[in-house]
């Protein structure tokens, strides 16, 4: 199923005439956390009608004869990739956020500078996102395919299928031990060890003078352009951000709330503190408007390898009336029909060329349900009120069954492998039959 294409004229809007907004990342390590566990979280923050889908993929070997085809390249394979759990824009391939069956969970964020942004066709943040989960057992070690692969394939194209939106990526890199954040600046880039505490990233470039590791020519680069004497303290941020415009002033807000609200909880941050760090609407971090959060993701990443790391997702917008549901690795899994969107292979308008010419209807069952469910709540306040109770009521017990888990306590086998599943179809009943089905 393909839009109008009268509706789809003008579809591609060039988003540099527009104020730059996208997504927060959140870590939380212990002992600001409860439970020695490190916490992680992230709200995608894109283009108000981009459909985001749930997406599992099994570990899997591979020929390296064969080509790994990316969102718009196709690069060298590797002999062995791990299962993931993706949230992703469900037009491309790569991922916002997700997490592997080691515990590494990966969020990405738009950053722009002073070095231009490549328009060419080259890897995208997203798909740097998922190639380091498929590829690495540990944040370090997706650290280091990430610049890898930056290095050798570069980072461009355009992110977005309905406007020209182009930019660098900064990520947070999380397993059970430790973080990272990872800043780039075309080919360049700096990464920070998070050592304690809690950190957030944003659109803006957050690095300054700590900097555990870099790229070799990124201080020479800066010399060369001007940007810094090679006497002063080399800072990152100071020296590849943009000079100050009032758009960066306003990520600036954004990011400096996001840092409050994990301060405010520092010592007892749990999933659910994260959780509704997401949900916080007058911070900015859930955002509404041409750009809104379009999904969600909490991880937990007990110390304790015995124990499993459960990953939540909403797979819809709007955090605050969305459940956020429960995945736990285990063998045997099986896909996940209803977060997945549907497929339009060679016809799909990111294949075509020229790209994005006309603009498909990729929700998925889960989002079909909950676009429904949204027009009830708008419509009718008292109706509205009551599927929320009913959303919480399923989230709380859900949250509970969980704890449970964390606290060694066992999950039946069977009921890991349907988890995520049966979560998504009993917040499916909640809203309800199809408008217009039998």
């Amino acid at each position: 199923m393909e839009y109008d294409s009268d509706i789809m004229e003008g579809i591609l809007i060039d988003s540099r005439n527009m104020e730059p907004n996208s997504c927060d990342t959140f870590v939380a390590l212990p002992p600001s956390t409860v439970g020695n566990r490190i916490i992680f979280g992230k709200n995608s923050d894109r283009p108000f009608d981009e459909v985001q889908e749930i997406i599992y993929f099994p570990a899997a070997t591979h020929s390296l004869e064969k080509k790994l085809e990316c969102t718009y390249i196709e690069i060298e394979q590797v002999a062995e990739t791990y299962a993931v759990v993706l949230s992703r824009p469900s037009w491309l391939w790569g991922a916002e956020m997700g997490a592997n069956e080691h515990g590494v969970c990966i969020g990405n964020e738009a950053v722009w500078g002073r070095e231009e942004v490549c328009e060419e066709e080259a890897l995208l943040g997203m798909d740097l996102v998922r190639l380091g989960l498929e590829r690495a057992d540990t944040a370090e070690k997706a650290l280091n395919i990430i610049v890898d692969l930056l290095e050798k394939y570069g980072q461009g194209g355009n992110c977005s299928e309905n406007m020209v939106f182009s930019y660098h990526n900064s990520f947070l890199i999380a397993d059970r031990h430790e973080a990272w954040i990872l800043e780039t600046a075309g080919q360049y880039w700096a990464a920070e060890k998070v050592e304690e505490g809690v950190r957030n990233i944003s659109n803006q470039l957050c690095i300054t003078t700590k900097i555990d590791r870099e790229h070799p020519k990124m201080r020479e680069y800066a010399k060369s352009k001007g940007w810094w004497d090679g006497e002063k303290e080399f800072n990152f941020a100071a020296v590849y951000a943009y000079p100050n415009s009032s758009g960066i002033i306003t990520l600036s807000e954004r990011y400096c709330e996001g840092n409050k609200l994990l301060n405010k909880h520092k010592g007892n941050i749990t999933f659910e503190t994260m959780m509704e760090i997401l949900r916080d609407k007058e911070s900015g971090i859930n955002m509404k408007g041409a750009f809104q959060t379009t999904g969600s993701m909490v991880s937990i990443l007990p110390s304790d390898p015995s124990l499993p790391c459960i990953h939540f997702f909403t797979g819809t917008p709007h955090p605050e009336r969305s459940v956020f549901k429960p995945f736990i690795f285990a063998p045997n899994l099986t896909h996940l029909l209803e977060t997945i969107s549907p497929t339009f292979g060679l016809e799909d308008p990111v294949k075509k060329h020229p790209r994005f010419q006309s603009k498909c209807d990729r929700r998925h069952p889960l989002y079909q349900r909950h676009d429904q469910a949204i027009e009830i709540m708008n419509a009718d306040e008292e109706k509205g009120r009551k599927m929320l109770e009913e959303m919480r009521i399923l989230e709380k017990e859900i949250l509970k069954e969980m704890e449970l888990v964390l606290q060694n306590k066992c999950l039946d086998e069977n009921r890991t492998i349907d988890l995520f599943s049966q979560c998504v179809k009993n917040e499916m009943k909640i809203y309800g039959p199809i408008i217009g089905s039998p």
